[in-house]
């Protein structure tokens, strides 16, 4: 069952996730976001199959400098979709452009994850004077062509995968505990991953995007294009690298910082892809030290 929009289901764990829950109606979805903080903004974007939960921890850390929005996709954490929703990058990044626009955020600093990637680049080349500076960590933002990605999404959006997505809750009953390499997740914690996803319906979200890491190309190739054409390419960018992530291996950081040239790299040591677990007391330092360095 989807939560009930503008609620805070039951199995919402307030002790760790003690932040009030605000919710917006936007793009016919109601969207579900964190809002905690005073200052400049930072737009913290998940991946798959999380939602802002997966902030909790950096969040406190974070807040007495920066405010800290964090929402979920539709269809993802507390956030309901629209009907005929399809769960894309595509769908994502317009609901994400509504939200900023209605929250009027500007001099956004945007920090994307996974599939925090795509969509932050996709919203920001949208609007672009609201961003003013970019943070990496474990992802990407342009159109993939090797092997190892098509195998990938061959197996994981394919058959084999749809199996494993919808009847086992793969993603998060697999993933999530091994991408993790220093912080493995307590139970009370696996029961906030496995919350939206109770029933092989809900698991959709949480399907379409393994398919889309080479299905989504066209999309990507486009937010590549206008990152350059827009001058994104040139705002000041973090670029974290978590040294134990698996699905993002140093390569892709040297690409990443290939294409955002006024870009600093930082290592996660040892960290795996979420990297808000494993070291958010890290990350968050790096983050705070970095903007000190480019708002000077």
């Amino acid at each position: 069952m989807n939560p009930t929009p503008g609620q805070r289901p039951d199995w919402v764990d307030d002790e760790l996730l003690p932040f009030e829950s605000r919710f917006a109606d936007v793009a016919g979805c109601n969207v579900h976001y964190l809002d905690e903080g005073d200052g400049p903004v930072l737009l913290l974007l998940h991946g798959n199959p999380t939602w802002s939960f997966l902030y909790r921890d950096m969040i406190p850390l974070l807040s007495p400098r920066f405010r800290c929005i964090a929402p979920d996709y539709p269809g993802m954490g507390l956030s309901t979709a629209r009907d005929g929703y399809r769960f894309g990058p595509e769908e994502h990044r317009e609901v994400l452009v509504d939200l900023v626009a209605h929250l009027d955020l500007t001099d956004v600093t945007l920090v994307g994850q996974d599939w925090g990637g795509p969509i932050g680049m996709g919203a920001a080349v949208r609007d672009p004077d609201r961003y003013s500076r970019i943070v990496l960590g474990n992802t990407w933002f342009w159109d993939f062509d090797d092997v190892r990605s098509d195998v990938f999404s061959w197996v994981m959006g394919g058959p084999i995968g749809t199996l494993a997505h919808r009847h086992l809750n793969a993603f998060v009953e697999q993933v999530i505990p091994r991408m993790h390499a220093l912080r493995p997740p307590s139970e009370r914690e696996m029961a906030m991953w496995r919350g939206p996803y109770p029933t092989r319906a809900s698991r959709e979200p949480t399907h379409v995007f393994p398919e889309r890491v080479t299905g989504a190309n066209p999309y990507l190739a486009d937010v590549a294009y206008r990152v350059a054409a827009t001058g994104l390419d040139q705002r000041p960018a973090l670029l974290l690298h978590a040294t134990k992530d698996p699905a993002f291996p140093a390569p892709v950081m040297r690409e990443a910082a290939r294409r955002l040239p006024n870009s600093t790299s930082r290592d996660l040591p040892g960290a795996s892809h979420y990297w808000q677990d494993d070291a958010p007391e890290l990350a968050a330092e790096l983050l705070t030290t970095w903007f000190d360095e480019v708002t000077a």
